[in-house]
């Protein structure tokens, strides 16, 4: 790292801690050249995830919000927030580790119906009947029979 005091490119670490609750990592450092100290601060580079909506507007990615949904899916079943939180986290990983900085909204449904399908059936059910915009009880039946089937 560049000294800031003389600005030759190399110095080397004399410390390093945890800072900002482990989110980072403070460096103490000693210049190879001019031998005065300073501090750095590494930190993990978050890159927002942008969700395109079906009206292809973009917003960034918001757990809270997805959370508040599986929260109304799920009212009045045996699904703990620890569960509910698993599903979000769950999300999250799969949308970052694909590397895509732009995710629709139809994509993040079909993860997490692939999520609370495993969870409980009936919240699966009711999170599909708003995603996928059930018009119907047709419709509905369809989504039952399929996992009917699938038993």
């Amino acid at each position: 790292m560049r000294c800031i005091f003389c600005g030759h490119p190399e110095s080397k670490v004399i410390d390093s801690r945890s800072a900002d609750d482990g989110s980072a990592i403070r460096r103490r450092r000693e210049c190879l050249e001019c031998g005065k100290r300073f501090t750095s601060y590494e930190k993990v580079e978050n890159i927002p995830l942008i969700v395109v909506k079906k009206d292809k507007t973009r917003q960034q990615f918001d757990r809270d919000k997805l959370l508040t949904g599986l929260l109304r899916a799920c009212e009045k079943r045996p699904v703990s927030l620890e569960q509910l939180e698993s599903v979000v986290d769950n999300v999250e990983n799969s949308i970052q580790n694909s590397l895509k900085r732009e995710i629709s909204s139809v994509e993040i449904g079909e993860i997490v119906m692939k999520e609370l399908k495993n969870i409980d059936e009936v919240a699966y059910v009711r999170f599909a009947s708003v995603y996928r915009q059930f018009r119907d009880v047709n419709t509905f039946m369809d989504e039952l029979r399929k996992i009917l089937k699938e038993k």
